[in-house]
Formats: C-alpha cells, sequence, structure tokens
C-alpha cells in the first residue's frame, strides 16, 4: 500500500482506528519496566500469512538506534512496521544502546511488543570518543547518533544486510518492499536527493581547500539522508568503510573544520554519487523542520512509503505542548504511550 496525497493517507489512518486489527491477540496494560522510564500499552500481536516464508533466507534485519529520551519514537516506528508488513513474524530488530540501563530498554520493549525478534547491543561510546566536533545542534553530538558508522561491527557477521532506521519516523507500506531493493553493487541505497544544494553541507574552508575540494571528482554527488538506509554490512566490513568514514571524522577534529552537521557529511564525502538510488517515497523527511526552530512543513507531493521527523520539532513533543503540526497527527496513530489521547482529542 502507498499513499499518494496527505488527504488519503490522513483518512486512511483515521480509519484504522475505528476498525479492528485482525491479527491482533490481546491489548492491554502492562506493567512498568523501571520507574524512569514511560509506561506502554501492549501492542498487538501481528502474524505471518501463509505465503511468508520460515527460513533464515526470508528475515528482514532492521536496525535502529535505543535511547530513553527517543523511546517512545522507537516504539511507534516498530509498530508501524509491524502493522503494514505482510510478513512481521520475519522481521528481526537490532538495537543499539551506549546506556547502562540497556536491560531496562529491553524489559520496556519486550513488555510492549512481547513476540518481537529483537537483540540489543550495547555500542561503546569510547570508539568516538575524540573523534565528535560540535555541529549546530546538541542532539547531532551525542554518540549514539554516530552508532550507524560502526553497525556493520556491532551485529553479528552473519547479518549480510540490514535497513538502518532512526527512531523519529514511521513506515506506511511493506518494508520488505525497500529490503527487496537491487543494491546493484552498492554498499548503501538510501533515497538521492539531487535538487537540494549540495554545497551547503560543507564549509568554506572545505570548497576553499585545493585538494579537499577535488574529493568528489568522477562523482555526481547528491545530498541523501542517513536515516533511511539499506546496507550491504557485509561489504561494509569487507572493504573497511568505517576507516574511510573515521578518516574525515579526523581531519574535522584535528585538521580544520569541514562540515557542521553531525554524523551525515562523513558519510557524504564517502558515499555521495556512490549510492543505489531507491524512490523518495521511503524517505518523506524534513517533518521535523530545521534545525534550529523545528517549523512545520508541509507534505512533499507523490506517494508516501515513509514518513521521516528528522530536524529539530517531534511529533511526540508537540503533541504533547498542544501545538502540533498537521503532519504530527499522521504520527499519532502509532503513538503507544499510555497516556496518549492525541488522536481522539484533536
Amino acid at each position: 500500500m502507498v499513499f499518494r496525497s496527505s488527504t488519503s493517507l490522513i483518512g486512511l489512518l483515521s480509519l484504522l482506528l475505528l476498525l479492528p486489527t485482525l491479527s491482533a491477540i490481546r491489548l492491554g496494560l502492562v506493567r512498568r519496566p523501571s520507574p524512569e522510564l514511560p509506561l506502554f500499552r501492549e501492542a498487538p500481536a501481528f502474524r505471518n500469512g501463509e505465503e511468508c516464508g520460515s527460513s533464515n533466507a526470508d528475515t528482514i534485519n532492521v536496525a535502529m538506534t535505543l535511547d530513553a529520551n527517543y523511546l517512545r519514537g522507537t516504539m511507534a516506528a516498530v509498530l508501524s512496521m509491524l502493522q503494514h508488513s505482510t510478513c512481521p513474524e520475519n522481521l528481526a530488530f537490532h538495537f543499539l544502546s551506549v546506556h547502562d540501563d540497556a536491560p531496562e530498554l529491553f524489559s520496556s520493549i519486550k513488555s510492549t511488543f512481547p513476540y518481537l525478534n529483537m537483540k540489543i547491543y550495547r555500542f561503546d561510546s569510547n570508539k568516538v570518543r575524540g573523534k565528535i566536533s560540535k555541529s549546530i545542534r546538541q542532539a547531532l553530538d551525542q554518540p549514539l547518533n554516530y552508532a550507524r558508522i560502526y553497525l556493520a561491527d556491532t551485529i553479528p557477521e552473519d547479518v549480510k544486510r540490514v535497513i538502518y532506521l532512526d527512531s523519529d519516523l514511521v513506515v506506511v507500506d511493506d518494508i520488505a518492499e525497500l529490503w527487496g531493493v537491487d543494491m546493484e553493487g552498492k554498499v548503501v541505497a538510501a533515497p538521492e536527493y539531487c535538487h537540494a544544494n549540495f554545497t551547503l553541507y560543507f564549509t568554506d574552508n572545505f570548497w576553499s581547500d585545493p585538494v579537499l575540494s577535488k574529493t568528489f571528482k568522477g562523482r555526481n554527488p547528491c545530498y541523501f539522508n542517513t536515516g533511511v538506509m539499506v546496507m550491504d554490512v557485509e561489504t561494509w566490513r569487507k572493504e573497511r568503510y568505517t576507516e574511510k568514514v573515521e578518516e574525515w571524522m579526523a581531519v574535522q577534529k584535528q585538521q580544520k573544520r569541514i562540515y557542521h552537521l553531525g554524523s551525515l557529511p562523513p558519510f557524504l564525502l564517502v558515499l555521495a554519487g556512490n549510492i543505489k538510488a531507491v524512490d523518495h517515497r521511503w524517505n518523506q523527511h524534513g517533518l521535523g523542520g530545521d534545525n534550529f526552530e523545528g517549523k512545520c512543513r508541509s507534505l512533499h507531493p507523490g506517494p508516501i512509503s515513509l514518513l521521516h521527523w528528522s530536524g529539530k520539532g517531534k511529533p511526540w513533543l508537540r503533541l504533547d505542548s498542544r501545538k502540533p503540526c498537521i503532519v504530527d497527527h499522521l504520527w499519532a496513530p502509532y503513538d503507544l504511550y499510555r497516556s496518549s489521547r492525541h488522536f481522539f482529542e484533536e
């Protein structure tokens, strides 16, 4: 199912709340795993259809970071994937966390999704110690924001491909369609945005340097958002892409300031112009506004399979403040937070 306009998307999501979920076993409140974590409703259990396979080859690996501050977003993202998947039991979730409260986070997710196939891996923040330079927004400077660079070295080696997703999004289509993209030998597949002014992602120090400015020679570099990526982690490991990204982080930290946006620019420096482009419907990004004020933004025209609140504004915070943007009501039906009544009150 692909939504083709904001009107039809709002209407369909509204209808979903009024109809019983056919694959749901039960829905109820669960006990709080930790006094510091919010309480979530238990999600329905979603089961595979008869056409779904059950072998390892049928597994769809999804990786996300796990942080208490974004836990509400993570819960919504997971629910959205399960709800729209033809074969939800084939989804395997790999969560990366830097905190010592990983057992509490695990308990919170498991009590909300008792049937979820998932593992939590501890990301060692020492890997990026001394490598992070200050960016334009504090949230972009957190070690966990850089975990995607080390994803291939953190998850098990028998995982060959993975979909990496940010926690501030919902999927409104079958994630298997994104999983099945033909990588055509590329290490990353993601929507490309070649209309964006690519030069703005780097400083004058970069473009005025006679050596650095030739970085993209022979490539047609386009911006892509690293919050939605299909990654060939087997190739990433073999060709040592982590080290390639780290080399640019070292230039930024030790030599001269060549960018402002956290973990995104080093990805662009290594991969822009050399990824497999996928349809834009798989990342309707920027719904959180810019990195400074987070003002409301409208949906871009065209079909939608994934809604992404990249930027400063997050839907759960704007809904709680009772100053939501129109697009935030598309996120609300997936909110499992116990006190959530936003959708019914608006």
